[in-house]
């Protein structure tokens, strides 16, 4: 890369620049938009960027002028991924069947961080309907990891996870279907979070597949994520699959603490094949670092883990068939026009729909056919019931449960020759949200990639509870200013 603007800090760095008057929000935009465009040719991460960011961070500065009582977000740039509609922005999720489609309104997630002042300066690179595990399925060509411009970012946020990687923002929202905020976070080295099924609203979410669907934060800290998840999270009165329960302010439980914090690991999840020893042995030293500040290990077991793939691949594929229905030509962005209606469907999707989509539509659409639902559809519900029930076991024993987020550091885009080898990527990653439960990915230490090349980043994945999403980001808050994994950047 050239050179280009200096990288931005954490939202506590640029919070107290803010406050001290050593910056205005108006030139940390200029920062953030200036380094973005400056590595847009090599990174492919950005889809756009907002005109009026500028205008909105001038606002701001305003604000604190007056002397406002302020958000923590107040003035802080943040990206959204593609496929989280904002009121008059395009939105395409990154598909040829949405192009020339602009929102009318705004996602809950993003009118909460407009409400909290936070200026929105970019939409960003995804897979197409966040169907892929790579970011090398978009309409818009891949993204690019910045610790290695030949390797993928992961998916489907990779987009997300590369901005705030390359430092051209402290945060940004991505979508978690079964991995695509955490895997990403690992494969760049930053910090992305699943919140517990129904904390954030999917208000304004384009679906990929609606029972596992999740807005999540990225940020080079836990902290930056508990910042932006007190501002998304809570209920959501339009959204039906939204928590009723009230949502506690994740930062205030960022203490540092983890004495007798119960940390299990489950031993035979990590002994499942095709999980790099490397990345097994730097989760070991970050759960060992935790109990020597004061947590205890315990063993558990996840005996179904090895199924849940196969599990969320009938499930989620199924749900994708339904709720992409809805992208005929009739109603939002591209329409071939055919001879008849039935024709123009067929060209519109024939064409709009990328190889990726079509896969999984036709997957999901056979697993929900006559005679086949019950031996494929309704047999991975069974399995994700039993995934949940391990989950319920283990955290009898423990409070948060350790394991890698990838079970490898980031991979060349042509190390994945068929769909199945990229699909196995999520090994650790879809249980969380099969089950519903909160998971974060922390950077915990680098790895040698198995075909050589410099070190890359590896994750350490910590999953909670249902509805202790603060308990998660306290451990993963803690082990952070245990160790620097995480102030580790990328080549400039």
């Amino acid at each position: 890369m050239s050179a280009v603007a200096e990288a931005l800090g954490t939202v506590a760095e640029l919070r107290a620049a803010l406050d001290a008057g050593a910056l205005s929000a108006v030139e940390l935009v200029r920062r953030s938009v200036a380094r973005g465009r400056a590595l847009d040719s090599v990174l492919n991460a950005t889809r756009s960027w907002r005109a009026r960011a500028e205008e909105e961070a001038a606002a701001s500065d305003a604000r604190r002028a007056r002397g406002e009582k302020l958000s923590a977000l107040d003035g802080i740039p943040v990206a959204i991924k593609d496929c989280i509609v904002q009121a008059g922005e395009p939105a395409t999720a990154a598909s040829k069947i949405l192009a020339g489609y602009v929102s009318p309104f705004d996602a809950t997630a993003v009118a909460r961080l407009r409400a909290a002042g936070a200026v929105i300066v970019a939409r960003t690179n995804m897979d197409e309907f966040a169907m892929g595990s790579s970011t090398a399925h978009s309409c818009y060509g891949p993204a690019r990891n910045p610790w290695d411009l030949e390797r993928s970012p992961g998916g489907s946020s990779g987009g997300s996870a590369a901005v705030v990687a390359a430092g051209i923002v402290p945060l940004a929202l991505g979508s978690d279907t079964g991995g695509s905020v955490r895997q990403p976070s690992s494969l760049c080295g930053v910090t992305g979070m699943k919140p517990t099924y129904g904390r954030v609203s999917r208000l304004g979410l384009i679906a990929y597949a609606s029972s596992l669907d999740q807005i999540g934060p990225f940020g080079r800290t836990a902290a930056d994520c508990a910042a932006l998840l007190d501002v998304i999270a809570g209920h959501d009165a339009a959204d039906s699959t939204s928590l009723p329960e009230g949502s506690p302010r994740a930062s205030a439980a960022l203490t540092g603490d983890v004495s007798g914090l119960r940390i299990g690991v489950p031993r035979d999840a990590l002994a499942l094949p095709g999980v790099s020893p490397a990345v097994i042995a730097r989760v070991l030293e970050a759960t060992d670092q935790l109990a020597r500040a004061g947590a205890k290990l315990v063993d558990v077991s996840l005996p179904h883990t090895r199924y849940g793939i196969a599990a969320y691949y009938l499930v989620a594929t199924a749900e994708a068939s339904s709720n992409l229905a809805r992208f005929d030509g009739m109603r939002y962005g591209l329409r071939v026009p055919g001879d008849g209606v039935t024709a123009t469907m067929e060209a519109t999707r024939s064409q709009g729909f990328g190889a990726e989509v079509k896969r999984r539509v036709l997957l999901g659409t056979y697993v929900l056919s006559a005679g086949y639902y019950d031996a494929y559809y309704k047999k991975a519900q069974r399995v994700r019931t039993l995934l949940r029930r391990d989950f319920e076991e283990a955290f009898r024993a423990c409070d948060v449960i350790a394991t890698p987020t990838s079970p490898e550091v980031a991979f060349r885009f042509d190390a994945k020759s068929d769909p199945i080898s990229e699909y196995v990527a999520d090994v650790f990653t879809v249980p969380a949200n099969l089950a519903g439960i909160p998971a974060i990915s922390v950077p915990c230490g680098t790895a040698q990639p198995e075909d050589g090349g410099p070190e890359l980043p590896v994750g350490l994945q910590l999953l909670g509870r249902p509805l202790e999403d603060a308990t998660v980001l306290r451990a993963a808050d803690a082990y952070q200013r245990l160790t620097d994994h995480h102030t580790r950047r990328p080549p400039p």
